[in-house]
């Protein structure tokens, strides 16, 4: 047991998925051999799991955006710039996800099930009379308790994570100024309860193996192969999307940044490498850092906002993937998500890929935000594990390129002298 929790995660899924289907396979592929009650108990470690997700999710988003505003070496002028451009790629990426997922329309392919009419009534009247005034209405909560509390204030969540670090930084900076060390207590609890979400969240991955081969197992014994189906064209329709805004990110650096699109590709492919192998932006922000300045030629300023402060804020291919998700269970369960529905996926899923950390899986964390803002059930994430763990590493690939493509166009159009 020992020997096959040093594995590599990945390998621990492919190892559960080889044997869910051999399990799914002996219990009757389609032709269940026991009653589907019992069946059903298979899942139970994929609903913990989720349930273990959706419960670290507003802390890991809070927390994460806290210290990256109280830590983060921002020089003065940076920060509006630097908003915009992360701003602007994750939404064009959203759009994007949303363009292909409503086009190719994966979850069509298969269906996982009508949800009953109860479900049914409760996702409309999430979208029900939905209007700006009635969404600014909920930015501002009762209380400050109830952002922790709901999981469909994901946006309250976020700006009072805003709020309270540009507050704190603003503490930190005029303390600075006057020789004063009180801020040091706060910012040391701030980073040690971050670490701290950061390690149960690592727990809970373990477990992740466990849960693909409960739901993997239970949906083949019951449904046989067919819901897969639509998965493989989930992947495809995914990898589509991250591919059209990786082309977004050469067509920017084109444009807006004295390196050209073959320079940055033929120069920083070690970090898009690293960055697949290990599906962690976090693991991979030294060789990122490291590689925009040696090899790309970078002023140390540019690639420290693009890898070292926006890698913190600029997940845009989680954010992408978290939309099609979304629409990809909503299609599979028969429920057309409608207009007023994908604007507030993509609202949430910018907000909720603000806090995504930089680690495998995380995700799945924030997924289940958006989710609930809609009210689409979270328990069909669990589905999703089964394909995650390699779209993960695609997509950490696009978060990292987005990173590296900040920091050519912080550095403008006219390339580092000896001077600089």
């Amino acid at each position: 047991m020992s020997k096959l929790l040093k594995l590599p995660l990945y390998t621990q899924i492919i190892i559960g998925l080889v044997l869910a289907v051999i399990v799914g396979v002996l219990l009757g592929a389609g032709k269940p051999v026991m009653p589907k009650e019992n069946l059903q108990n298979l899942a139970l470690p994929a609903v913990l799991v989720l349930r273990a997700l959706s419960m670290l999710a507003t802390p890991l988003i809070f927390l994460s955006i806290v210290n990256t505003l109280l830590t983060a070496d921002l020089p003065g002028g940076a920060a509006k710039k630097l908003g915009f451009l992360l701003t602007s790629n994750t939404l064009v990426a959203i759009v994007i996800g949303l363009f292909v997922a409503n086009t190719v329309q994966p979850g069509n392919w298969n269906s996982l099930g009508k949800p009953s009419p109860e479900k049914v009534a409760e996702i409309a009247a999430k979208s029900k009379g939905f209007d700006p005034f009635q969404l600014l209405d909920s930015v501002v909560p009762e209380s400050i308790i109830k952002p922790f509390a709901d999981k469909t204030s994901v946006i309250a969540l976020v700006l009072l994570g805003l709020a309270m670090g540009i507050a704190l930084r603003m503490l930190k900076q005029k303390q600075i100024a006057e020789s004063k060390t009180d801020y040091k207590p706060i910012e040391q609890i701030i980073t040690v309860l971050f670490t701290t979400v950061i390690q149960m969240l690592h727990w809970v991955i373990i477990l992740v193996p466990i849960a693909v081969f409960g739901i993997v197992a239970r949906t083949i014994a019951i449904q046989g192969f067919e819901p897969f189906k639509s998965l493989l064209v989930f992947v495809v329709a995914v990898i589509l999307a991250l591919v059209l805004q990786g082309c977004y990110y050469l067509l920017r650096i084109q444009f807006g940044s004295w390196v050209t699109p073959k320079h940055l590709l033929t120069r920083g492919a070690d970090p898009l490498v690293a960055a697949f192998s290990t599906a962690s932006s976090t693991a991979t922000m030294p060789i990122t850092y490291e590689t925009l300045i040696e090899k790309v030629g970078l002023r140390k300023s540019s690639a420290s906002l693009g890898a070292l402060v926006g890698s913190n804020f600029n997940n845009d291919g989680t954010a992408l993937y978290e939309a099609m998700s979304a629409l990809f269970i909503a299609q599979s369960l028969h429920l057309n998500l409608n207009l007023s529905q994908q604007f507030l996926v993509m609202l949430t899923s910018i907000f909720a890929s603000v806090g995504a950390a930089g680690i495998p899986e995380a995700g799945l964390v924030t997924m289940t935000l958006v989710f609930n803002s809609v009210g689409l059930p979270t328990e069909y994430i669990a589905i999703l594990l089964t394909v995650d763990w390699f779209l993960d590493r695609v997509r950490t690939a696009i978060n990292v390129m987005g990173d590296m493509t900040v920091s050519c166009l912080v550095d403008g159009k006219t390339a580092k002298t000896a001077e600089d």
